[in-house]
């Protein structure tokens, strides 16, 4: 299997006009990357080593997003929409090269796991000319049948031509499909579109292989594999699926979800074993959580990283940057931004850190910001090890506190401050005996004359 060459071509030219959207349906995201992403890294985990992306509504967008997910991919555009034995010739090119397996694949299922593609290329590499990759449901109608005799595959019949006996059949066709690329050019070439639509369809393959005495095979797979995405209210129960087996996935793992329904994951979440993760958790895109970790409820995360035995939330939010060292703290309503929280520094609680650097063992006091924005530029705050910063203190960037320093509490700091200096930014406070009960008249008998 592993000498042999595949090609993957992946079909992406549908509009979608279910989807009710300007994106093409394809670029619509499961678990923070486009469905279409999710079927290529299938495809790679499968061993194609080389991908044709068939595009066609939107293949400007598409040509772009695919720069991110698949750059080694070869785009083809389909110009017109005759049917899916069109949109593979579409890839005409990249199918001549020769290769020893061809998937077709289709960018709007983003559940197919990459077993059930090795399994379909597995009966190519004994022998197979065609495999068609199928599910079996309990509730068939609506399902295209895959017609079988004597362990082969002999048609694949859509409900509306089958008869009584073939209605009853449960193991449907999933659409996708694993075809030997010797036979490949002969047989899509050889597929007509004598039919209502006038379309050229892909699963006339199997008729024209079997007629011509090749081996043609299905193999099964769940449905979810071949669940494809058609509307947003799919798109949402797709997402539950993938989101349920990655809480699975996790929990084998040694990871601790107390609820694990209200927690969600991205499609590149790294988290370690013993981290407790609580209720009501989202991880965004680019986020490495270490072992040992503990994220407390309704926190929100995204590439950030987190090492081991940090605390963070709840209600804490890390943005892209934001790096925890061990043992770090980042508390309730805390937002964390392109910032190094070091080793056991805290920052426990109403604070925003951003553009900066907590030093080693340093602590941050309630309402704290680092004021890193001058409307135009962006400026850095270096906190030293072991400072500390009193609460409600604004530390106004580009700005160095340095090792052991002070701060004290309701500062505004401009200016550097050396290692273990005290600092107060704030004016003196003036006490005037008697002057609060003068104030409260005062204002007692204008509240009193406004009414009248």
């Amino acid at each position: 299997m592993n000498q042999r060459t595949c090609l993957s071509v992946i079909l992406a030219a549908g509009e979608g006009t279910r989807m009710k959207s300007a994106l093409p349906k394809v670029l619509h995201q499961i678990a923070g990357l486009p469905m279409v992403a999710h079927v290529v890294k299938a495809a790679e985990a499968a061993g194609a080593g080389d991908l044709a992306l068939v595009i066609g509504h939107g293949a400007e967008e598409m040509r772009k997003a695919a720069q991110k997910f698949a750059p080694e991919a070869e785009a083809f555009v389909q110009e017109k929409r005759l049917g899916t034995a069109h949109a593979v010739l579409a890839a005409r090119a990249a199918i001549s090269k020769g290769y020893d397996d061809i998937l077709v694949m289709f960018g709007d299922t983003p559940l197919i796991d990459p077993d059930a593609l090795t399994a379909a290329r597995l009966k190519l590499a004994q022998g197979a000319a065609v495999v068609v990759i199928g599910f079996r449901t309990a509730n068939p109608t609506g399902y295209g049948r895959l017609i079988e005799k004597g362990g082969k595959l002999v048609a694949i019949r859509e409900e509306k031509d089958c008869s009584d006996e073939e209605k009853k059949i449960t193991f449907c066709n999933g659409g996708l499909m694993a075809i030997a690329g010797s036979q490949a050019m002969k047989l899509l070439d050889a597929v007509g579109n004598r039919n209502a639509k006038g379309e050229y369809y892909l699963t006339d393959i199997v008729e024209l292989a079997s007629n011509q005495g090749l081996d043609v095979v299905a193999t099964e797979a769940s449905f979810e594999n071949a669940l494809g995405i058609n509307n947003r209210a799919e798109l949402a129960q797709a997402e539950g699926i993938w989101q349920a087996r990655r809480r699975h996935e996790a929990m084998l793992s040694g990871v601790t979800l107390i609820a694990p329904e209200t927690v969600y994951f991205s499609h590149d979440t790294e988290i370690g074993a013993d981290t407790i993760v609580e209720p009501n958790v989202w991880f965004g895109p680019g986020v490495k959580i270490a072992g040992g970790a503990r994220i407390h409820a309704f926190s929100h995360i995204e590439g950030a990283i987190v090492a081991a035995h940090c605390d963070v939330g709840p209600f804490a939010r890390l943005r892209p940057g934001a790096d925890l060292k061990q043992k770090a703290k980042v508390g309730n309503f805390c937002e964390v931004k392109q910032a190094v929280i070091e080793e056991g520094a805290k920052v426990n609680h109403l604070t925003y850190i951003g553009d900066a650097r907590v030093g080693a063992g340093a602590n941050i006091g309630a309402g704290t910001i680092t004021c890193n924005y001058d409307g135009y530029l962006k400026h850095f705050t270096d906190i030293g090890e072991g400072a500390f910063v009193g609460s409600n203190s604004s530390l106004v960037a580009p700005v160095t506190i340095g090792k052991g320093g002070y701060i004290a509490s309701g500062s505004v700091i401009t200016e550097s401050v050396p290692d273990d200096a005290l600092a107060f930014g704030r004016a003196r406070q003036k006490t005037i005996p008697g002057k609060g009960k003068e104030l409260r008249e005062r204002f007692a008998s204008a509240a009193v004359a406004k009414k009248r």
